[in-house]
């Protein structure tokens, strides 16, 4: 709802509206571009080029999606381009995990090896399927807005969630109540 009302002010060109908007969507941009380029290294520059572009794309902006949205779909962009730039593949060992430190410390070993099985588990998952389980479960966005970040039709995004939760199924052991 914050983001609605910025609208009028970033179509003109209110530094202070985007500030406020930057604010916003930077720890979700942050993990979605580190999670998708698995490049901690890279993930600052795609997120600063992410939001230079939409600073001067903003006139253009049409509010056909949530300005998140429309960002979200600039860094997927930003950070595909930036992977073909470069043509080394980084291996699973190399990734740095993205931990999510908003349980605490008081969180038991189980539910810590379950965090680990399931992260390891979702780096197995192809770029693609990630990203939809990325933008599904952690930045809470639903499929008309994942097929417009990922530029792709809805059912594409309804195929790869399903190939997606099938692998991890595969891969995780236990009734579903164990994961939830």
């Amino acid at each position: 709802m914050r983001e609605e009302a910025l609208v009028p002010r970033l179509r003109a060109q209110d530094l202070r509206a985007f500030e406020e908007l930057y604010q916003l969507v930077r720890p979700r941009l942050a993990r979605f571009v580190l999670n998708m380029t698995r490049r901690p290294e890279l993930a600052e520059d795609i997120i600063n080029e992410t939001m230079l572009a939409a600073w001067r794309a903003l006139p253009d902006f049409k509010g056909e999606s949530k300005v998140s949205t429309w960002i979200f779909a600039i860094a997927y962009r930003t950070a595909v381009r930036a992977a073909k730039r470069i043509d080394s593949a980084v291996s699973m060992e190399d990734r740095d995990e993205v931990e999510d430190n908003a349980d605490g410390p008081d969180h038991g070993i189980e539910t810590s090896k379950k965090t680990k099985l399931l992260n390891k588990a979702i780096t197995e998952l192809s770029d693609d399927h990630r990203l939809v389980i990325e933008l599904t479960y952690y930045q809470d966005l639903g499929y008309r807005e994942i097929a417009q970040i990922m530029n792709c039709p809805v059912d594409t995004v309804k195929t790869r969630m399903f190939h997606a939760r099938r692998h991890l199924k595969a891969r995780l052991n236990g009734d579903k109540s164990d994961w939830l």
